[in-house]
């Protein structure tokens, strides 16, 4: 399918095509996997998402190949889009699912300083 009867299938809300494309089956994504597990934690950051979810696709995108710079460099690219204060909010939910408390070592710097 090209991709007009994609955005077709799309803008009429086609039922049939939302049955097939339900989101977790990577084949069907023209989008190399890392770029598709890129695509979705932008995709999270722009709804706001639950802690959990942070967790689970930041793992998907490193386990697809992308570094943390790359899932970093997604946040800084996204500000202009959804916003400052929106990044700000995912920022330390991603930072844990990469395994960096942003607020332990927020303490460790005041207490050193």
């Amino acid at each position: 399918m090209d991709y007009t009867e994609r955005l077709r299938s799309l803008a009429v809300n086609n039922a049939h095509f939302v049955d097939q494309v339900d989101g977790t089956d990577t084949e069907q994504s023209g989008l190399d996997p890392k770029s598709l597990a890129l695509v979705r934690l932008a995709g999270l950051v722009a709804i706001g998402g639950a802690v959990p979810s942070y967790g689970e696709l930041s793992d998907a995108a490193v386990s697809a190949g992308a570094s943390t710079n790359e899932i970093v460099d997604v946040l800084v690219g996204l500000i202009p889009i959804v916003g400052l204060p929106c990044v700000v909010a995912a920022a330390p939910k991603i930072a844990l699912a990469l395994g960096y408390d942003v607020e332990e070592e927020e303490l460790l710097q005041q207490g050193s300083g």
